[in-house]
């Protein structure tokens, strides 16, 4: 299987690693890398890929990179890690690629395929050419909600709401850090913000309509983002949710109460410095009532959409050993605490 990752910014680089890193076992041949926007200040990081048997290629084959036309006939599948719906964008010329077995792309490009977070609709998606995996966000909420209600199904929830605080950008960038508090609006009446809208499509894969609300304010940070639960259950749990978040394998669970310490602990000691889970609890600080869970979570954008873009490429292309690689990938980047 040859591979191509479309843009090589934050979630692309680090795609790019992952797959480098378990080629073997994902059962992938060859990876090449799609620079759009080619500069020479660009080098370093084009090199540091290049260095690791990664082939570079660029639209015109600018700079002496390999072209593009020279190798897109040979792609099985491509990870579009482009943004401000470029993803959306490319989905024609990607319709138009014969030999493209499937085709994945990120949070923002929504239309571009089925909506897709590991463990929540895999089914929806296996054999399927186009997915679109769900926002950093979008995770966190499902694996909260999951954890806590009794699985993909949500058979024990009654109602939730949810908070988001979101970081203004990522960290090395500097376009939209804002320099207050800035409430988002709510773009519907009973749902909210875009958040609860995104869960509820994620799970009308699975023929469901969860009873959410969610709310949005962005700070001066480029840290994480993180969220303020409020999950109203239809009968009590029997196991304390510290146990629940314990055995759910996306979720970590931590005593810390700063982001900057637990974003600084992804650097130091996650693969590419991430963090990979799909939301880090605080789970020395919640409010537990006998059908309610209040509390707080830590969301590690970058990193937490990464391995259901890894499971997608398997599910998409009906890899043999899917669930045991998803397990070695999650054995591997995952730690249970932070």
């Amino acid at each position: 299987m040859n591979v191509m990752v479309n843009g090589i910014g934050n979630i692309g680089s680090t795609v790019l690693a992952v797959l480098n890193r378990f080629k073997t076992i994902l059962n992938i041949n060859h990876i090449y890398a799609l620079k759009n926007n080619v500069v020479p200040w660009n080098a370093v990081d084009l090199l540091h890929f290049s260095e690791q048997g990664i082939t570079i290629c660029t639209p015109e084959g600018q700079l002496g990179y390999t072209a593009l036309g020279d190798v897109i006939g040979d792609i099985d599948y491509i990870f579009d890690c482009t943004a401000n719906t470029m993803g959306l964008r490319n989905r024609p010329w990607y319709d138009s690629l014969p030999n493209l077995k499937g085709c994945v792309t990120q949070g923002s490009e929504k239309g571009f395929g089925i909506p897709y977070m590991s463990g929540i609709n895999d089914d929806a998606i296996h054999g399927q050419k186009f997915a679109q995996v769900v926002s950093c966000n979008t995770h966190s909420l499902a694996a909260i909600l999951s954890a806590f209600c009794g699985g993909a199904d949500l058979p024990n929830l009654h109602q939730a709401d949810f908070v988001v605080v979101r970081r203004s950008e990522d960290i090395g960038q500097h376009q939209r850090l804002v320099s207050a508090n800035v409430v988002s609006r709510h773009l519907s009446e009973t749902i909210g913000t875009h958040h609860a809208i995104d869960v509820n499509d994620l799970f009308a894969t699975r023929h469901l309509t969860p009873n959410l609300t969610s709310s949005d304010v962005t700070t001066p940070s480029q840290l994480m983002h993180a969220v303020r639960f409020n999950i109203e259950l239809n009968k009590p749990n029997q196991k304390h949710p510290c146990e629940l978040i314990a055995a759910h394998p996306m979720l970590a669970g931590t005593h810390k109460f700063d982001s900057n310490v637990i974003f600084e602990q992804g650097r130091r000691y996650g693969f590419q410095g991430r963090l990979y889970s799909h939301a880090i609890v605080v789970d020395n600080n919640l409010l537990l009532e006998t059908q309610r869970i209040q509390g707080w979570a830590f969301i590690p954008q970058e990193g937490c959409t990464i391995l259901s873009t890894i499971h997608a490429y398997l599910l998409q292309t009906k890899h043999s050993h899917t669930q045991h690689v998803i397990h070695q990938l999650q054995q591997s980047l995952l730690r249970a605490r932070w």
